[in-house]
């Protein structure tokens, strides 16, 4: 399709608006963390990074980095396994369903997210409670990978999709077994793709927080928990911003690490 001259302006300009509206926000946090004043007024007088050092000696902050170090990475392991299966289930494989199971598999990402979380709030608590079994950090990796598997799911679908069988069917017919074309076949080719859908499930999980809301139990704060929690005090308002800003860092991160392995195979996301 051709575009006229000024359509192709007009296109420009909506998207520097659009980039503009969610992009400017960030870097005002950014900027915020190193202000001086503790009231944030603008523009900044004085430029100081007392607020990271503050930030870094809060033992809350740092508490809850690690749980959400922690719940990032069980759920992103859980991902890794199911959604890896179940790619393979649907992309190698007939079977009655097929297209159904499909949609299940990716349906929790276009769910809200408060929905999510008290849909597993009600199955935890009149199913796995009374088993013995109470909220904690498990109840929050098993939430958050309810959604992290879509992203390993359409990641490894998309390179199996793309890759076809005709390297595996050739390394059949020279005499390796299943177990050494996995290895130095599928594997490989796989590579990149479950990487890149590991990366997005970790930074999915790290900043989830309507989720965690619904399933984190007594003593269990991720950090998105705890910045919502201090977000109102006026005492923890310069540390709150210094962990938002090192928050949108380590989000950004994993992501830019994921379009570089997989392109426009990783641009899935929570909606």
């Amino acid at each position: 399709m051709t575009l006229s001259v000024w359509s192709r302006w007009a296109l420009r300009a909506f998207m520097a608006v659009g980039l503009t509206f969610i992009y400017v926000p960030l870097l005002l946090v950014l900027v915020n963390s190193f202000n001086g004043d503790r009231t944030f007024a603008w523009p900044p007088h004085d430029w100081t990074t007392r607020w990271w050092s503050a930030a870094w000696d809060n033992s809350g902050a740092r508490d809850a980095l690690l749980t959400s170090v922690k719940a990032g990475l069980g759920a992103t392991a859980i991902a890794l396994i199911l959604g890896t299966m179940v790619a393979f289930a649907v992309q190698r494989f007939k079977f009655f369903g097929r297209d159904t199971v499909s949609l299940l598999i990716v349906l929790p990402i276009a769910l809200p997210g408060i929905v999510t979380g008290i849909a597993l709030d009600s199955a935890w608590r009149s199913v796995i409670a009374p088993l013995g079994l109470g909220k904690g950090l498990f109840s929050v990796i098993v939430g958050h990978a309810t959604f992290c598997v879509v992203t390993v799911y359409n990641n490894v679908l998309a390179r199996l999709r793309r890759s076809g069988v005709n390297f595996e069917e050739a390394s059949s017919d020279l005499g390796a077994s299943s177990f050494q074309t996995f290895c130095y076949i599928t594997f490989p080719l796989m590579r990149s793709a479950l990487l890149a859908g590991g990366l997005l499930a970790f930074a999915l999980s790290f900043d989830e927080i309507i989720v965690t809301t619904f399933t984190a139990g007594p003593g269990i704060t991720t950090l998105p928990i705890w910045i919502f929690n201090n977000l109102f005090r006026p005492n923890q308002a310069p540390v709150v911003n210094v962990v938002a800003a090192a928050l949108i860092v380590l989000s950004v991160i994993p992501v830019w690490l994921a379009q570089r392995l997989a392109g426009p195979e990783a641009g899935a996301s929570r909606t």
